[in-house]
């Protein structure tokens, strides 16, 4: 099974649908377009404000419908607004909703995918689109190195068995098969986090292999990582990290066949997507205790309460957090009010996002 994915890098003008200009602009009309509250629960310490100076914008207020007759702003609001700032629970950019704002010209997303919102009408009108993904993957990539350092040293194993004895177990002999020394990582996926997650192993004294049919093997050299077919990366890692997106083509990518592949004593870290792992068929081997996983997505999103996985004592549950959590929020909130910034100053988007990248993205 192949793994599409956008092996852009960071920084890349991905879609330049606005020719570059360095004349500068009036402030832009702006509207806040997202979930009811959301503007005043996450644009805090000074967001809004930082954004009122580079755009001409109603903070006080933000649009959750751009159908609904008796939800909508001011027609005139709607009339001049040329950029939406959005963030979760944005409403959907349907034809019906670009028709009210003829003279929208980017869409600016403080947090990652747009899939939920920017629709087919949103290309066909060359309207550019900006997403903070990449301020996203950063914590990502740190909570998927954690786990993967955490995996190699068996920390949960460890705590548990001291917790249960409440005094020093003895080490050397129970756990010397373990350590994270010229230990076998497999990255599933060079996205976004997947290179973030490649770059944060570089220091550590590990094997790295990569699978995506968009890296080559020069590319995969450059990066410091060996390509090599998606079975060979289960069979031999240690650690296999998923950073696939969530496609039709990549549903159950790790199927009962796949995951029986694993070697005994492996930990499958997914902080992707709950639909890329067969949750019946990995449980299966959990409950062996064959193999080791954290789990940060499942499928369904919350396991059933009766399900293993909350108490197995070799996996680590835990509710979509590795993303951005908290203070982490404003990282991605700071970005898109720099994209707003650049577009105020005629310039080209660094984080555009175009409708070829989005079709092999999450």
């Amino acid at each position: 099974m192949t793994i599409p994915t956008a092996p852009a890098p960071e920084g890349t003008l991905l879609n330049a649908t606005r020719p570059p200009s360095t004349a500068p602009r009036p402030r832009p009309h702006t509207l806040l377009a997202m979930g009811a509250d959301i503007h005043r629960r996450l644009l805090t310490e000074g967001a809004l404000d930082r954004l009122d100076s580079v755009a001409r914008v109603d903070t006080a207020t933000a649009v959750t419908d751009l159908t609904t007759p008796d939800r909508l702003p001011p027609a005139d609001q709607l009339a001049r607004t040329e950029v939406l700032f959005t963030h979760w629970g944005a409403p959907e950019l349907t034809d019906e909703a670009l028709r009210r704002l003829p003279r929208l010209r980017a869409v600016v997303h403080a947090a990652g995918s747009v899939k939920h919102h920017v629709t087919e009408a949103v290309w066909r009108r060359r309207i550019a689109v900006s997403s903070a993904a990449a301020a996203n993957a950063v914590p990502v990539a740190e909570f998927t190195l954690a786990a993967i350092l955490f995996a190699g040293k068996r920390v949960l194993d460890i705590a548990q068995v001291y917790a249960t004895t409440r005094t020093r177990p003895d080490l050397l002999p129970y756990y010397s098969g373990h350590g994270n020394y010229r230990r076998t990582v497999g990255i599933v996926g060079a996205s976004r986090i997947g290179r973030r997650v490649i770059d944060l192993l570089r220091p550590h004294d590990f094997d790295v292999l990569l699978h995506d049919p968009y890296v080559d093997a020069a590319e995969a050299r450059a990066l410091g990582v060996t390509s090599v077919a998606l079975d060979e990366l289960v069979r031999r890692s240690d650690v296999v990290s998923i950073h696939a997106p969530q496609l039709p083509e990549t549903r159950h990518m790790f199927d009962a066949r796949r995951i029986a592949l694993l070697k005994d004593g492996a930990t499958l870290v997914n902080t992707a997507r709950g639909s890329l792992v067969d949750t019946t068929a990995l449980t299966a081997h959990l409950v062996t205790g064959r193999v080791h996983a954290v789990l940060d997505v499942t499928e369904p999103d919350v396991p059933p309460a009766d399900s293993p996985l909350y108490t197995l004592p070799n996996v680590l549950l835990t509710p979509h957090i590795a993303g951005s959590l908290g203070n982490e929020l404003h990282r991605t909130t700071d970005w898109a009010i720099d994209e707003v910034a650049r577009y105020a100053q005629g310039l080209p988007f660094v984080y555009e996002v175009g409708p070829e990248e989005l079709a092999r993205s999450a």
